[in-house]
């Protein structure tokens, strides 16, 4: 649990981020952190003003912690099925989060105080379920603050559309690749623009696009040893931070274009590009490294624990580290393409990887609450 005066700390280092117009959201949830008071000392004094989940978050939480029992052994007496226990869990957590947060919901009309939840991983192919599990998703939690998490896939496409086109609020996941990343804002768009053709008001509508960024380092890291030369050895640890600084140059391009004018006009707001997966992997960089080099205004940076305290006790913000970027980001794309390195190769490898890493992660869940259900005596 973090006290009041650790928290007091972080907010006035994580405050320079503010100043500079990045939203800081904490990348995990659990009951213990509900209880405890842990997420609301945050919240109130620490400049935390979002709370992002995912499938593994969840498994961390509810497959290895006690502070389930109570509300397991009552889905297990009303003989609920594995599916539908794995959901009231989740959204009871969810619930609770958006309420601490929903302050910070009012303040800000909406744009944070904004809590995640992930459609069911293993939809992530199909269209029509997606949908019909992000409204779902909806009426479960039950809070104007909820923001659903609908994977970047080739299926998710349609689903971000027509969700958004029902006036829910998205977050859209899993966006690895400039292209995909383009096909996400344009989904969005249409369906802002099939929310107004509806009449409803798209001010209330708000989204974000997670841009996954140490992921990239990773595996084109481990590309780059293996070639072992000195150029190779040179270019590592450059291109997440590469590909994410041109998806921010692809968000200033498309949210000043004419469509985007034309919704503007309505009150429409922009889907602001959200860097996830921001917890540095190799020891060799420093542990702050993916938020103090990708600062810029309009941004959010969802960061777990470790990499939230680290910005708090040394985290490097001076200004924006994005926008003077671009010459070099394609430069250092381009050298890593000359070197036989295939940026598509490994974009698509790592869609295809997180959506299966999520999966998994979910099954290993329904798992463990299964085994649980099963002890109190119910057939899951």
């Amino acid at each position: 649990m973090i006290t009041v005066t650790e928290a007091t700390a972080i907010a006035g280092a994580l405050g320079r981020l503010a100043e500079e117009g990045v939203s800081v959201w904490l990348d995990d949830l659990s009951r213990g952190r509900i209880e405890s008071g842990g997420l609301a000392e945050l919240v109130e004094a620490g400049k935390v003003v979002g709370v992002t989940t995912n499938p593994s978050i969840f498994q961390a939480a509810i497959g290895s912690g006690a502070d389930y029992e109570e509300q397991l052994a009552d889905l297990a007496v009303r003989g609920v099925t594995v599916d539908e226990a794995v959901r009231m869990l989740t959204t009871a957590d969810v619930r609770s989060a958006a309420d601490i947060l929903h302050s910070v919901y009012e303040r800000t009309g909406g744009r944070d105080g904004r809590v995640s939840i992930e459609v069911d991983p293993r939809l992530a192919h199909d269209t029509t379920a997606t949908i019909a599990e992000a409204r779902q998703l909806v009426w479960l939690v039950d809070r104007p603050n909820v923001m659903i998490k609908i994977p970047a896939t080739r299926a998710g496409l349609p689903a971000i559309t027509e969700v958004v086109g029902q006036g829910i609020s998205v977050n859209v996941t899993l966006i690895f690749s400039l292209e995909r990343y383009r096909e996400v804002m344009d989904a969005y768009l249409a369906g802002l623009e099939k929310a107004r053709a509806k009449g409803l008001d798209l001010s209330a509508i708000h989204s974000v696009a997670s841009f996954f960024v140490s992921r990239v380092d990773t595996e084109i890291d481990k590309r780059l040893t293996v070639l072992g030369t000195e150029e190779a050895l040179a270019l590592k640890g450059r291109a997440a931070l590469a590909n994410a600084r041109l998806a921010y140059e692809a968000y200033e391009e498309v949210f000043s274009g004419a469509r985007w004018l034309a919704l503007a006009g309505d009150r429409a707001n922009k889907q602001r590009p959200l860097w996830a997966s921001t917890g540095v992997k190799d020891p060799a960089y420093k542990d702050t490294l993916y938020v103090d080099d990708l600062v810029a205004p309009g941004t959010v940076n969802t960061m777990p624990e470790a990499t939230l305290n680290a910005v708090a006790d040394h985290g490097a913000v001076t200004g924006d580290t994005v926008t003077g970027g671009y010459a070099q980001a394609r430069a250092d794309l381009a050298a890593v393409e000359r070197l036989g390195i295939s940026y598509e190769e490994v974009v698509r490898q790592l869609e295809a990887e997180g959506v299966a890493k999520f999966g998994a992660a979910w099954q290993d869940l329904l798992d463990a609450v299964t085994k649980s259900l099963n002890s109190k005596g119910v057939d899951a």
